[in-house]
């Protein structure tokens, strides 16, 4: 059996080349916060990221979030649900690289993202769905009537890279999610090339509950338990917690 873990994120992100395309799980709590910390100080640019959501901005030096990629310049594209900001005034570094013509962002309904990664990861191609008919994002895009509805085609992606976060681990890969972590995470493990994952415990082959399992460990290729001093969670508008030791 293939032992899959790795024994820092460095060590399992140094390898990520310029110009990857990188899906990043969750949000909220249930967000990869380690993987993109290690991503960020490897220093990989011209990278295309896909989300849910850009969020804000870095809240401390030592705490990376998706929009530090973008507020480095360090990504070309993005695509995602969420690109701007929940309150107007507070723009992200996104709107402001899109407005000067300095990245590619890709919008799409939170839903069409959703099955457009899971049909990346289960080999279907595309798909025709109703979201967006008639609006600016269904410009350019193949149209087609069933039943007298139109819909329009969304293509199914993929990426080089998919980072993911997990309460649990075996050393195959085998995951269960918890909470928020059950969102884009188990979606975006299928569709990875290769699926990088942080856990907060890793535990024999064997001991899981089969039952208990959401993501099989064929799709998985790296895993990385949480240590002391790494991000633990990292609650809306406060400092995130810090793991004190080893689970």
């Amino acid at each position: 059996m293939q032992d899959k873990r790795f024994q820092s994120f460095a060590e399992a992100v140094k390898d990520i080349p310029d110009g990857a395309s990188v899906m990043i799980g969750g949000f909220g709590p249930g967000t990869p916060f380690n993987l993109m910390k290690a991503l960020y100080e490897q220093g990989a640019k011209e990278l295309t990221i896909i989300l849910n959501s850009v969020g804000a901005g870095r809240s401390s030096p030592d705490f990376v979030t998706p929009a530090s990629f973008f507020e480095a310049k360090r990504a070309k594209k993005v695509m995602a649900a969420f690109t701007a900001a929940t309150h107007p005034s507070q723009r992200t570094a996104v709107e402001d690289l899109q407005a000067a013509g300095e990245i590619e962002a890709e919008i799409m309904p939170q839903g069409t993202l959703a099955e457009r990664i899971r049909c990346g990861g289960v080999g279907i191609p595309a798909f025709y769905t109703p979201a967006a008919v008639g609006t600016e994002l269904a410009e350019g895009k193949e149209h087609r009537e069933f039943n007298g509805q139109t819909y329009i085609l969304a293509e199914a992606l993929t990426a080089d890279y998919a980072f993911v976060r997990a309460r649990y681990a075996d050393e195959f890969g085998n995951l269960i999610f918890q909470g928020s972590e059950r969102n884009f995470n188990p979606l975006m493990a299928t569709a990875g090339r290769c699926t990088i994952a942080e856990v907060e415990e890793i535990v024999p082959v064997g001991s899981m509950d089969p039952n208990q399992i959401i993501t099989s460990g064929i799709y998985v290729d790296r895993i990385v338990q949480i240590g002391a001093g790494e991000i633990l969670h990292a609650p809306r508008g406060q400092a995130p917690i810090l793991a004190t030791a080893k689970s």
